[in-house]
C-alpha cells in the first residue's frame, strides 16, 4: 500500500507542529507518491504498480474527527472527499460511520519493485556488495565502513537505508519497534469492493487492506510493541489470522475468507508519524533514510530525493521536520 496519508492525522500533526510544517509534511508526502509511480512506469519496471484511491474509516460510532480531518485536509489543498455513513454505504457497501476516500495513492509488488529499482540502480553504475556492516568510522575525509568478512568500503557519503535495525552511530529518541500481522484470500475477483480501493481506519492500531491483481485481498493489522521478538511474534500468527478473517467478514461480509497465506513482519514507527531523514548527528558524511510506519515506500523515494540534493548542495525545510535528533513535539500529549 503506497498510502500518501501519514499515520499521524494531519489535525494531530497540527496541533504538535503547527499548520504550515504538518500540511508541508502531507504535500511532500502526496508528491512522493506521484514521484514513485511516475520513476516506475518511466522505466518499465516491474512490480505491478496501480494508482489507486484510499479510503480512510471511521473506526468508531462517530465520523466527526474525519470530518474535522478532511476540512484541515481541504485547508492543505490535499485531495479527497468526505462520506458520511449513507453515502459510504452507497458508494462502496461498506458500514461505518464515516470515511474520507481520496485520490493519490497506489499499490505495488514491493519485492517486484525493489528488484527493479536494484537492477536500474546497477545499469546506472551502482555495484551491490552482499555482507553485513559492522562499523563506521566518519573521521577521515570520507566514511570508511567495515564489514563482517573483514572488507571495507570507503564513500565520500553513505546512507544509511538499514530499516528497523540501526547502527550504533544512530541515536534516535522517537522510534519504536512494532510487528504487525497479515493474511491474503485466495483469489475472488468477483468479491472484492468497488476499485479495490486501499482501506485503513482512523485508528492507532488500524486495519489495512488492499486487493492484489488477482483478486486477492489482503488484510493486516493487529500490531503490537510488546511481540516484537521473531519466534514469539511468528507464534501468534495463527491466533493473529484468525482475528483478521473475523475483522474481515466484519468489513465485508461478502468475502470468502479462506486463506491461503498467512504471515508477519516487525517494523518501526515514530512517535509523530514523520520519518527520519537526513544527516546522522555527529557522524559527518553518513545520513539516514528510515521511512518508518505505514508510509514506509513512500518516505523512501522522498528520503532518495532530499538526501540527493542534500548531498549536492541543496537543502530543504523538510530535512528539519525530519531531523533525527527533533523535538518530536509530543510532551504533553
Amino acid at each position: 500500500m503506497l498510502l500518501w496519508e501519514i499515520d499521524r492525522p494531519l489535525v494531530e500533526l497540527t496541533s504538535l507542529y503547527g499548520f504550515e510544517r504538518a500540511a508541508r509534511a502531507y504535500r511532500a508526502s502526496l508528491a512522493a507518491v506521484s514521484g514513485l509511480v511516475s520513476l516506475a512506469r518511466d522505466h518499465n519496471l516491474l512490480g505491478e504498480i496501480r494508482t489507486k484511491n484510499s479510503l480512510y474509516l471511521a473506526a468508531g460510532s462517530s465520523a466527526a474527527d474525519l470530518l474535522d480531518e478532511h476540512r484541515l485536509r481541504q485547508r492543505a489543498g490535499l485531495p479527497g472527499d468526505f462520506l458520511d455513513h449513507g453515502r459510504l454505504l452507497e458508494s462502496y457497501q461498506i458500514a461505518r460511520a464515516g470515511a474520507i476516500v481520496s485520490s493519490g495513492a497506489a499499490d505495488a509488488d514491493p519485492l517486484q519493485l525493489a528488484r527493479g529499482l536494484l537492477r536500474l540502480a546497477t545499469m546506472r553504475g551502482a555495484r551491490l556488495f552482499d555482507a553485513e556492516a559492522i562499523a563506521f568510522d566518519p573521521e577521515g575525509e570520507a566514511v570508511t565502513v567495515g564489514f563482517e568478512d573483514g572488507r571495507e568500503i570507503t564513500a565520500k557519503a553513505v546512507v544509511l537505508a538499514t530499516g528497523y535495525v540501526m547502527p550504533g552511530i544512530v541515536h534516535s529518541k522517537l522510534q519504536t519497534v512494532s510487528s504487525s500481522w497479515a493474511i491474503a484470500t485466495t483469489p475472488q475477483p468477483q468479491n472484492i469492493w468497488k476499485d479495490g480501493v486501499l482501506i485503513w481506519e482512523d485508528a492507532k492500531d488500524y486495519l489495512y487492506a488492499r486487493t492484489t491483481p488477482a483478486g486477492r485481498i489482503i488484510i493486516g493489522g493487529e500490531d503490537s510493541e510488546e511481540t516484537i521478538a521473531p519466534d514469539a511474534r511468528d507464534r501468534l500468527i495463527p491466533e493473529k489470522s484468525r482475528q483478521l478473517v473475523k475483522r474481515l467478514a466484519a468489513l465485508w461480509p461478502s468475502a470468502e475468507t479462506e486463506v491461503e497465506h498467512r504471515w508477519a513482519g516487525t517494523f518501526d514507527t515514530t512517535s509523530d508519524g514523520l520519518p527520519l531523514i537526513g544527516p546522522v548527528p555527529g557522524a559527518k558524511g553518513v545520513y539516514a533514510a528510515y521511512g518508518y510506519g505505514g508510509n514506509g515506500i513512500t518516505f523512501s523515494y522522498l528520503a532518495a530525493q532530499l538526501i540527493g540534493d542534500l548531498i549536492a548542495g541543496g537543502t530543504s525545510p523538510l530535512l528539519d521536520d525530519f531531523a533525527l535528533d527533533r523535538d518530536s513535539g509530543m510532551a504533553g500529549h
